[in-house]
């Protein structure tokens, strides 16, 4: 028995949560219709670049959750569900799930999109475990705050090392899957990395590393 940690975004899904969850925002008509769209395109292009400014981000992205009601969130947030995440889980990711499962490994996704928006996707997933970004609450409602260290880039192995602390695991044996080259930090942490429809930068570090190199999609 293993710890099989998963990356969200462009790994089990092929979208991006958080990018999908700021378009559902402009859909609804939530957010400005201008500068929300310019700001979640530029964020995204940043991430992918790695040059994200995490804090920047993270001021616009929770400011939505922080001015609408719990009960509005939790509806807008089925209908996301539907719409824009379920049609793009990803058939291979989940028997990857199912296989080490069935090995008895421990399944954990880690992920710095924050846990409004993927708590539901994990538990649709039936994984074990989550470690997103956690948004602070206060009496019910969002303040768009973050508690504790987000889970991005370093900031992953941190908030692994801290839930370690609480489970009866070691990474003796972990596997790691993801697509991107921001997860560079978690993947040379672990015995097994492997690279999931990478990126070009992680592509080349994998090749060269001898990685094991995967595909999702169909």
């Amino acid at each position: 028995m293993s710890l099989a940690i998963f990356d969200l975004d462009n790994t089990l899904l092929s979208i991006d949560s958080d990018h999908a969850w700021g378009e559902f925002l402009l859909e609804q008509g939530a957010v400005d219709p201008v500068a929300y769209r310019e700001a979640n395109d530029r964020f995204m292009a940043d991430y992918e670049a790695g040059t994200l400014d995490m804090a920047a981000f993270l001021e616009v992205a929770l400011k939505p959750l922080t001015e609408h009601s719990p009960e509005q969130l939790a509806s807008w947030h089925q209908q996301f569900m539907a719409s824009k995440i379920e049609p793009h889980i990803l058939a291979k990711g989940e028997e990857l799930l199912a296989r080490h499962r069935t090995q008895g490994d421990t399944l954990l996704i880690i992920t710095a999109t924050n846990r409004f928006i993927t708590g539901p996707i994990a538990e649709r997933l039936g994984v074990d475990a989550l470690i997103a970004v956690e948004p602070e609450k206060i009496d019910g409602r969002y303040t768009g705050k973050v508690t504790g260290t987000p889970s991005y880039r370093e900031g992953k192995i941190t908030r692994l090392e801290e839930w370690l602390e609480t489970q009866d695991h070691t990474m003796e044996g972990t596997w790691f899957y993801s697509d991107s080259h921001n997860d560079l930090p978690l993947l040379e942490r672990v015995d097994n990395p492997v690279a999931v429809d990478p990126d070009a930068t992680l592509r080349q570090v994998a090749e060269e590393r001898q990685w094991r190199i995967m595909s999702l999609r169909d």
